[in-house]
């Protein structure tokens, strides 16, 4: 019996050792880790901003692998000098459809015909092709006295055709500007401020300033059936609104408004109208959020229609005092949440997350006659946690990182976000490690190897998006998703075309006393009504990468949405 029971105790054992080494085998069935190749910078010769004035950066979406350069009119687009390349991985770099290979270390660059788009491909493991896509700004002007609507500039076919009113004789017509080459080229003969008989086609020599070889242009002017008569359109914001439309050229345009059914007409200040040729544009400031107006522009002796607006309410943040809270559970595992019982989610924070492996680390106090909320990062058993909230909802812990929706739906036009705010900053401690690539997207490895050591640094941002980013999950669509996990890391970009105005703040030292502090909204766009709102505040700017101090700590109230 003795002998028996040692047999099976020492196959119990070994058992147990098998499975042992069972479970600690390597297998070679895991995937090989992604890492994408990007141009991480690049510049070429006359590079500029869209105007063709001062230097600006390449556009470069990393998403869709496409760069997008302006140069100015001194640059020849089929020969253009590649001053520097800079890229990830440190990948091999050739042209596509050549064998040539550019070597940027090498400090000898090749030129590029831009003249269409260039193809250049970024090899590692894999290939990965970049678009790069250049546009040449020649600015061209031409101008007439008593024109009507704007030139009709052919590049192609290297013609202008413009009308002057029905009135005006063509064989004295006064030029005011004209301008073909460019800022840096030339148009011979040189007659603005001159009066030409333009009966007949006129002919003109235009010299660019890339080129020793001048083009032939000419410029066609006919007498219009009508003057132009004096257009408007409105689009409304909360407190001002946004007028453009057409007049006859050289003529003044008068803004006019006043409340809907109102007796007196107000006049626009001039200083608020800007006429250029044949269009206006103007600003109504002052107005009164959800309140209709009308509006009318006089110019060259004709009176556009009257337009009725209504002005944008002054929609507020729900729950936004941050006092009413309600948790669900008890002790370390209770989960705070920043609404009322029984009431709908409109902030969250990250505390589902932080409560699968330990306790809320954003939560509320009541002190001094107030509540507010409280935001703690803390190191959680295995990772970093930034105290959060924001304007969405959590959706899903996927492992140790956090699936999010930021956003709720708004449709105003706020010109602040105002807040009362404490913090207390500490050193950064957490983070910092491994770099993942995916990162790149968002932060400079450099910045990133740069914060472990320094001050810790609270945020709170506002923005107002569209609907380009709406995304399904589990059947429902959200506004804007956020991932966290490094693999498929998508986090908010206040540089993305979907935002329409973009503010925020961020604090590296500490404030200890209560502080008021207002954001203001920088729009970047006045003709789009937006669709949601994103207000994210932090206590730990880095959070996102699992980076921050432990005891870092934001404390938040009474925000509100100001219309000024």
């Amino acid at each position: 019996m003795i002998l028996v029971r040692k047999i099976l105790s020492y196959i119990t054992v070994l058992m147990a050792a098998l499975m042992l080494f069972s479970a600690c085998a390597i297998k070679d069935d895991l995937p090989y880790p992604i890492a994408k190749a990007e141009i991480v910078d690049i510049v070429l010769d006359g590079q500029c901003d869209e105007k063709g004035l001062d230097f600006a950066p390449a556009v470069i979406d990393k998403d869709n692998r496409t760069v997008d350069i302006y140069v100015d009119d001194r640059v020849d687009v089929k020969a253009l000098y590649l001053k520097k390349l800079e890229v990830s991985l440190n990948a091999r770099i050739t042209i596509e459809g050549t064998d040539v290979e550019i070597d940027p270390e090498s400090g000898l660059m090749p030129t590029l015909d831009c003249s269409q788009t260039v193809t250049l491909k970024l090899s590692t493991y894999q290939d990965y092709e970049w678009k790069i896509r250049v546009h040449q700004v020649i600015l061209r002007e031409v101008e007439v006295e008593n024109q009507v609507g704007e030139p009709s500039i052919d590049i192609v076919n290297r013609s202008v055709i413009l009308y002057v009113s029905p009135t005006q004789r063509l064989s004295e017509v006064k030029v005011k500007k004209l301008q073909l080459g460019g800022q840096h080229g030339t148009t011979s003969p040189s007659v603005e401020g001159q009066v030409l008989d333009f009966s007949f086609r006129r002919e003109f020599t235009v010299h660019y300033a890339y080129s020793n070889t001048p083009d032939t242009w000419h410029v066609y002017i006919y007498n219009a059936e009508q003057n132009i008569s004096t257009t408007a359109s409105v689009f409304p914001h909360s407190t001002r609104a946004y007028i453009q439309g057409s007049m006859q050229n050289g003529s003044t345009p008068v803004v006019e408004y006043r409340t809907q059914g109102g007796e007196e007409w107000q006049t626009l200040a001039a200083d608020k109208v800007k006429a250029s040729n044949t269009s206006f544009a103007a600003t109504l400031d002052g107005l009164t959020p959800g309140t209709a107006y009308e509006c009318r522009v006089q110019a060259g002796g004709s009176a556009s229609d009257v337009q009725s607006f209504t002005t944008a309410p002054a929609q507020q943040l729900q729950y936004a005092g941050f006092d009413e809270w309600h948790t669900v559970g008890e002790g370390r595992q209770a989960l705070y949440n920043p609404w009322p019982a029984g009431a709908e989610c409109y902030w969250d924070t990250g505390n589902k997350g932080a409560t699968t492996v330990g306790a809320s680390n954003s939560t509320y106090l009541s002190e001094g006659g107030r509540t507010f909320a409280n935001l703690q990062s803390k190191f959680i058993v295995i990772k970093f946690a930034a105290g959060n909230i924001f304007t969405g909802q959590y959706l899903k812990t996927d492992g140790t990182n956090g699936v999010l929706s930021f956003g709720r739906p708004f449709q105003s036009f706020p010109t602040h976000l105002q807040f009362d705010y404490k913090y207390q900053t500490s050193t950064i401690n957490r983070g910092g490690g491994k770099w993942d690539e995916n990162y790149s997207r968002y932060i400079s490895r450099e910045t990133y190897d740069g914060l472990k050591g320094q001050p810790d640094t609270c945020q709170v941002f506002v923005a107002l998006i569209g609907d380009a980013d709406e995304e399904e999950f589990q059947g429902q669509t959200y506004p804007f998703i956020v991932r966290t996990r490094p693999s498929e890391l998508k986090l908010f970009s206040p540089k993305s075309d979907n935002v329409i105005a973009y503010g925020q703040m961020s604090k590296g030292n500490s404030v200890s006393e209560w502080t008021t502090e207002t954001i203001q909204l920088n729009y970047r766009y006045t003709d789009r009504t937006p669709k949601y709102i994103i207000v994210v505040a932090c206590s730990s700017k880095f959070g996102d990468y699992f980076i921050g101090g432990d005891e870092s700590l934001m404390q938040l109230d009474n925000m509100k949405l100001l219309y000024q």
